[in-house]
């Protein structure tokens, strides 16, 4: 096993978990008997090796003694149990009066993500929008929300942009249906400063832009907006998010779901313009605008 890199406390929690569920399986052990052993409910273990909690030093303990491990592998496993329980607060913690905690965890896995994929059937992806026109969605989307909180929302969705020109930057693949580029948020001057930043970031070497037009027909249809993200380079999603009519996140972590949210992906951009044809069309609806 690899020695740890300084990896950030939601990564270690999610190593350890992976790892710790490996050597459950080899043992052929159950959560339920794990946490007999421990003394604490099935749902705690669970938890752990989905690192959404980090593992206290005793429980550590305690599995390592279960599961009889010992020397490197130990010293790297502890490693990661240390950082899991570091307690840095991220940037976006500075907003938490109007983010949501599903909306804090979506950002958390943006930021540690190495790939990212995301489909939206009306919207332009928040990674790529400009900020009149996040004002606009952000406005229209919450009439509950007064001005301050509007900004507020703004601020994070400018500020989640950084992670596409860092120095090792989220490569994202991002699909939209051509309603999302023909749908005026903010009225023409907002769609035509926003057409021009897509054509922009489109020249990043990161960045995968593609749209489905109309005439694609049922191949260009889905569910309902979601993300996937991926924290290794070559491997599949770890995670997926899914928007509801309300616009909340919600995470999903199911083997099997993210298997099929990663099929449709496909299918939808399958059905997507080449980038080429898909810069055409952002030129050819810019100048409508005009």
């Amino acid at each position: 096993m690899a020695v740890v890199s300084n990896v950030s406390p939601l990564t270690a929690r999610r190593r350890l978990g992976a790892e710790l569920r490996k050597l459950r399986d080899r043992s052929g052990m159950t959560a339920e008997e794990v946490g007999a052993h421990l003394n604490c409910h099935n749902s705690k273990i669970s938890r752990i090796e989905l690192g959404k909690r980090a593992c206290t030093p005793r429980d550590f303990e305690g599995l390592m003694v279960l599961y009889e491990v010992a020397g490197e592998q130990r010293e790297v496993l502890t490693d990661l149990m240390k950082r899991g329980r570091q307690r840095v607060p991220p940037w976006w913690g500075a907003y938490s009066d109007v983010i949501s905690a599903n909306y804090a965890e979506f950002i958390a896995y943006e930021a540690e993500a190495v790939r990212g994929a995301e489909f939206q059937s009306l919207l332009i992806p928040g990674l790529l929008q400009t900020e009149r026109y996040a004002e606009a969605v952000t406005a229209g989307g919450y009439a509950v929300l007064g001005p301050e909180q509007v900004e507020s929302l703004v601020e994070v969705r400018m500020r989640r942009q950084d992670r596409l020109r860092e120095d090792d930057p989220l490569v994202l693949e991002a699909t939209v249906t051509e309603a999302a580029l023909r749908l005026q948020i903010g009225g023409p001057a907002v769609m035509q400063e926003q057409l021009q930043r897509l054509r922009e970031v489109m020249t990043l070497p990161n960045v995968t832009f593609r749209v489905i037009p109309f005439d694609a027909g049922h191949r260009g249809v889905s569910g309902g907006a979601f993300s996937l993200f991926a924290t290794e380079a070559k491997g599949e999603p770890d995670v997926a998010f899914t928007e509801s009519a309300e616009a909340m996140t919600t995470l999903r972590d199911d083997p099997m779901v993210l298997r099929r949210l990663s099929r449709v992906f496909r299918r939808l951009s399958d059905a997507a313009l080449s980038p080429d044809a898909t810069l055409d069309l952002l030129q050819r609806i810019e100048s409508e605008l005009i």
